[in-house]
């Protein structure tokens, strides 16, 4: 049974501090109701509110939300420009939500490639929240993994070459601490919404011990009570990293 917020302690330690989900169906949840695409991803912004409410409320400590992709760039030029206001849009109004429910803003990804107006937006908020010491919502916009693992080998190449590390010392978490979510822990959990069965390049390198979980719901229909149906399956399952039940138990 779920707990979340709770004085026993072996309840709490079943809540997951860090739940990353792909957010998918807005365009097809609009098609099936004959509405643009776009009225779908604004739809979806009912869903992240309910979904950020209900983790808060839980106790997780970090929610990553698969945002907006490196390759998302390619869809059409009306839709992406809609999104972009749409999310400058979401953030201002969001703000002062966050502001009051103790929660932080952080974020992930090539923001080079975001417009101008949105990259101020986004760092208005991060800077704004920075102080809060809640849930941590982070976006991971205009990101892909590939994307953030070359990165992570640029910058490690270019230290070997500056002489501030050396070959050796070259381990898997030094490579944790080169990644864009160096100070948040791999989540414990990514769902996936829209009935696909996919990862999407989104976090390879950190959703290696994860529990997957696939939704059949647009993620417009997506609330908190579907988060923690979900949050209660995975209580039921073992992450046993490589070991045996029995050596689990016996630890």
């Amino acid at each position: 049974m779920i707990e979340g917020k709770s004085s026993n302690s072996n309840q709490l330690q079943k809540i997951p501090a860090h739940i990353a989900i792909i957010m998918d169906g807005n365009g097809r949840w609009a098609k099936r109701r004959g509405a643009k695409r776009t009225v779908g991803h604004e739809n979806g912004i009912l869903a992240v509110r309910s979904v950020i409410e209900g983790a808060a409320e839980l106790g997780v400590k970090f929610l990553t939300l698969y945002t907006f992709s490196i390759e998302n760039w390619n869809r059409p030029e009306e839709e992406v420009n809609l999104l972009m206001s749409l999310f400058v849009r979401a953030i201002h109004e969001e703000v002062p939500k966050l502001m009051k429910n103790n929660i932080r803003l952080q974020a992930i990804g090539d923001f080079s490639l975001l417009p101008a107006h949105c990259q101020q937006e986004l760092y208005g908020a991060v800077e704004r929240t920075a102080g809060n010491s809640g849930l941590t919502v982070v976006l991971a916009l205009s990101y892909s993994a590939r994307w953030e693992i070359t990165e992570m080998t640029c910058k490690v190449a270019r230290d070997v070459q500056n002489k501030k590390l050396k070959i050796d010392e070259i381990s898997q978490p030094l490579i944790s601490n080169y990644l864009a979510t160096a100070e948040i822990p791999d989540p414990e959990i990514l769902i996936r919404t829209g009935g696909e069965y996919r990862i999407s390049n989104f976090l390879l390198w950190q959703i290696a011990y994860t529990e997957l979980f696939f939704s059949k719901k647009m993620w417009p229909d997506f609330r908190k009570k579907d988060l923690k149906t979900i949050i209660e399956k995975y209580q039921l399952r073992e992450s046993r990293f490589g070991k045996t039940s029995e050596q689990l138990s016996q630890s």
